[in-house]
């Protein structure tokens, strides 16, 4: 008979923590009371806020003490990716082929719920990329990149989705990835993300997917192990 899978038990201080109300005014004992209250040594405590700092759901300053912060995926997802990809740097085509069929599978939700604003910063970012590539000498759009991507769904009422494409981007970015020179491709990449724009203006959301998959398949082209992490 297969053992049954254990439920994860999460740390005295996470139950805790999970059991107080989303409020900024929130007070959170300093160390020597709460770990009274967990009935936990200040030692134990001390490793329990090191990971629960790590993984953003709190903060700790002089002076201002200990402060909840509401939850959110992508710092534990960040820390765990980046050693990840330094440990095995092929790691990072798997998270950008999650990456595709996340956008893939949201992209006609997420684009239907853009304002008239939302749209008119895509084809803003497109004229600024565009401008880059033709200025003497081209610059690369990579701020505009991430920006265009992240923008496309930013009204979808997922927020797990939003901070796992957030967290691609640092990747991204982290393993060097934005630092491709072959203006060329770069340039046929934001010809694409014209046509994608075009169409959600259009409100031809099934043919903005398919270009979406088409200008994601390019990157097939430059596919390569991505460099060690830089942290400088």
């Amino acid at each position: 008979m297969e053992n049954t899978p254990k439920r994860y038990q999460i740390s005295e201080l996470l139950k805790y923590l999970a059991s107080l109300p989303e409020d900024e005014k929130t007070r959170i004992p300093p160390l020597a009371e709460l770990s009274q209250i967990l009935e936990i040594s200040v030692a134990s405590l001390r490793e329990q806020l090191e990971v629960a700092r790590m993984m953003g759901i709190l903060e700790i300053k002089p002076k201002a003490g200990i402060k909840k912060n509401q939850y959110q995926l992508k710092p534990a997802l960040i820390a765990s990716l980046s050693y990840g990809v330094e440990v095995n740097n092929r790691l990072f085509w798997q998270v950008a082929d999650m990456r595709k069929h996340l956008e893939a599978a949201y992209f006609i939700e997420a684009v239907q719920m853009l304002s008239t604003s939302d749209k008119e910063e895509l084809a803003a970012l497109v004229k600024k990329a565009q401008q880059k590539l033709r200025s003497i000498p081209s610059q690369l759009p990579n701020v505009e990149h991430r920006q265009f991507h992240l923008t496309m769904y930013r009204r979808l009422n997922n927020h797990l989705v939003y901070e796992f494409l957030e967290t691609y981007w640092d990747l991204y970015r982290l393993t060097g990835m934005d630092v491709y020179t072959d203006i060329n491709y770069v340039d046929r990449v934001w010809q694409f993300h014209g046509r994608i724009v075009e169409q959600i203006k259009n409100s031809n959301f099934t043919q903005g997917m398919q270009i979406l998959l088409e200008h994601m398949d390019l990157i097939s082209q430059r596919e390569r192990p991505a460099p060690r992490l830089s942290f400088e």
